[in-house]
């Protein structure tokens, strides 16, 4: 109200302390339709509350605490996995596993044009938990000579040999052939990057097998027919939309990386930092998570962890300073040792 944004405003040089929630977000949905207090601290009660977590709202929270006051509580709106929920769905190789039994995932990403995405998709990929990456595309030298474990071959992507999850879309260009081939087979895809913009609607819902969408804002935004600003102002609303609509599990990266399917919570991932901001950064997550798909865990779990893990790798790479995206794919292995020890 007016008086109240008068007196908040009059608010400098403070530790400001909000009392369950800054008043002016809305709880449910993270959005923020006017002025709103900016804390340092918000203590909240009974329960985490799903705006105190969502951008734009997280970001006049500061840091929050919770106060347990003896509530009895069900399924809530959404849910953050912790590490210990994480270092249950990590794939580990068994005394019988092979290459093959703990999954092959096929990559088919990069152009002429931009043949670094291949590369980084098949980085986030060998480090996902699968037991061979197979890549198909234009770039096959490049990945070849920067991933001789890399199984390459020109194409098409049904003459690949047997993959349990495919990732399109990186870097793809405008091959739609290679693109609805892949939308085609009977295993779990992962569509990021250009295959978004080539995937129609009725493209994706027809498929029978298991399909995670990972959209950025402006992404999320085409699909939906809305502007970005729309996006960014209700990304509960939209990934939850975007779900509904396509009739498969979206990923929604950004600020706050959302993950949401017809059932269940909404997950809010609680990693990562700003620095992750910068290009190629998504290929790797892309890999990670289609990796985690060719290795057993369902859309949800493997958009989840994969976000999980990339957000964390994302400041062990960076530690306050700035990173590039093959910094990122480097750090895996040390935060998935670090989850495995939770």
């Amino acid at each position: 109200r007016e008086r109240a944004a008068r007196l908040v405003a009059a608010v400098r040089d403070a530790v400001v302390v909000a009392v369950d929630l800054p008043s002016g977000v809305d709880a449910d949905t993270g959005e923020v339709h006017g002025d709103a207090v900016r804390a340092d601290v918000t203590v909240t009660f009974g329960a985490y509350k799903p705006g105190l977590f969502i951008d734009p709202a997280r970001e006049y929270a500061g840091v929050v605490r919770l106060v347990d006051i003896g509530l009895e509580l069900g399924e809530g709106e959404a849910e953050a996995l912790q590490f210990a929920d994480v270092e249950r769905l990590l794939p580990v190789p068994g005394g019988e596993s092979d290459k093959y039994r703990r999954g092959v995932v096929g990559i088919v990403a990069g152009s002429a044009r931009y043949p670094g995405a291949a590369v980084l998709a098949v980085a986030g990929a060998l480090r996902g938990g699968a037991g061979a990456v197979r890549y198909v595309g234009p770039a096959a030298d490049a990945v070849i000579a920067r991933f001789p474990e890399a199984l390459v071959s020109a194409g098409p992507p049904s003459k690949a040999g047997r993959v349990q999850a495919w990732v399109v879309g990186p870097g793809l260009g405008e091959d739609a052939e290679r693109l609805g081939e892949v939308l085609a087979a009977d295993v779990p895809v992962l569509i990021d990057a250009d295959g978004l913009r080539l995937a129609g609607e009725r493209d994706v819902r027809a498929r029978r097998a298991p399909t995670l969408l990972t959209p950025h804002a402006g992404e999320a935004a085409a699909l939906l027919g809305v502007a970005r600003e729309e996006v960014e102002a209700g990304r509960l609303s939209a990934v939850r939309e975007l779900a509904g609509r396509y009739g498969a599990t979206v990923l929604l990266k950004g600020s706050t990386t959302l993950v949401a399917s017809g059932e269940g919570p909404v997950r809010v991932n609680p990693t990562g930092t700003p620095w992750l901001a910068t290009a190629g950064s998504g290929d790797v997550l892309s890999g990670l998570a289609g990796s985690l798909l060719a290795a057993g865990l369902d859309a949800r779990d493997a958009g989840s962890v994969g976000a999980y893990l990339h957000g964390l790798a994302g400041r062990h790479a960076s530690n306050g300073a700035p990173v590039g995206a093959q910094d990122v794919a480097d750090a895996l292995p040390a935060v998935w040792r670090e989850v495995g020890k939770s």
